[in-house]
């Protein structure tokens, strides 16, 4: 999993300032997942709390 808070690249400036990647054992992203600058911090620590705690719930590639 990779988590990044990139407030200098273009995509923070297109709302895209949290990136979450997942990706499957042969390495290729699995799925992804960007938040926006109004979306709070503690709301993308919960998203990941929860990924933390079921992580294959949504999917089994992790």
């Amino acid at each position: 999993m990779y988590v990044g808070f990139l407030p200098e690249t273009k995509e923070a400036a297109r709302g895209k300032l949290w990136h979450i990647h997942v990706k499957d054992a042969d390495g290729k992203v699995a799925w992804s997942e960007t938040f926006g600058p109004g979306v709070p911090a503690q709301a993308v620590a919960g998203f990941l709390a929860a990924l933390i705690v079921s992580p294959n719930r949504g999917c089994p590639c992790v």
